[in-house]
């Protein structure tokens, strides 16, 4: 029996017009956001009047559309000034993505394996860039859990790490990614004590930190596991008190 070959589509990238008609699926909407995002935040958009007269639209359509892109949180309406363009910031993509998860009935945690793989993709990146600045922050937090042993300091020098992690990925969307979901992982997880592995948490990081500066990506990846593993060891351990 002969074989066919499996050919797959070209696949391209389509423009943010396309995107956005086939999100929406409402020509005023899409030209409406399209000049939004054109706009620099804290742009005041035109009155509504002007706005329904220049685009030949009923108040009453505009006023619809304009509170549905309200809604997505790129538009900011003030008492008595108007309605102003504002950027879509981590914290309001974390809360709808929480509200999504809790009404869609998934497990709060169900998160924890994206995160994983977010920050193993931003160690392997920064493997690659060896973008000096953000490596020197890093190895200052690696050095500050090696400088301490309290535990508000322990954790602060940690997410300095991971913050630095993904800064020095270069990588826009993994930054962004990783912000909205350290808004969701915050309110999922309770805070680990660290009373026995202090050591522990030191080495994982500096493992981590080795492994990005000799450009070892594989190293990284396998690091960043680790280090993970770990924390699952602690959050499947009972909740402490705080320290």
């Amino acid at each position: 029996m002969q074989l066919r070959a499996v050919v797959f589509p070209f696949m391209s990238i389509p423009s943010p017009h396309s995107v956005l008609a086939d999100l929406f699926q409402d020509p005023l909407t899409v030209v409406l956001v399209e000049q939004i995002m054109a706009m620099e935040p804290g742009t005041r958009l035109p009155s509504e009047r002007e706005q329904a007269e220049l685009l030949g639209v009923s108040r009453t359509a505009l006023r619809d559309r304009l509170s549905r892109i309200e809604s997505l949180g790129i538009l900011e309406r003030r008492m008595r000034a108007g309605t102003f363009v504002k950027r879509l910031s981590p914290t309001t993509v974390s809360e709808v993505l929480l509200l999504g998860i809790l009404s869609a009935a998934m497990p709060l945690d169900s998160m924890r394996p994206v995160r994983v793989a977010l920050e193993r993709q931003a160690a392997c990146e920064a493997s690659r860039r060896h973008d000096h600045l953000n490596l020197a922050h890093m190895a200052i937090a690696v050095d500050t859990m090696d400088a301490t042993d309290d535990s508000a300091a322990l954790h602060a020098a940690d997410l300095a790490f991971h913050t630095a992690l993904f800064a020095a990925s270069g990588s826009p969307a993994l930054v962004f990614l990783a912000e909205v979901l350290s808004g969701v992982m915050l309110r999922t997880v309770q805070q680990v004590a660290l009373s026995d592995g202090r050591q522990t948490m030191r080495t994982l990081h500096r493992n981590i930190y080795a492994a990005i500066v000799e450009g070892d990506e594989a190293a990284a990846s396998a690091a960043v596991d680790r280090h993970f593993d770990w924390l699952e060891e602690l959050l499947a351990a009972p909740a402490l008190p705080p320290e």
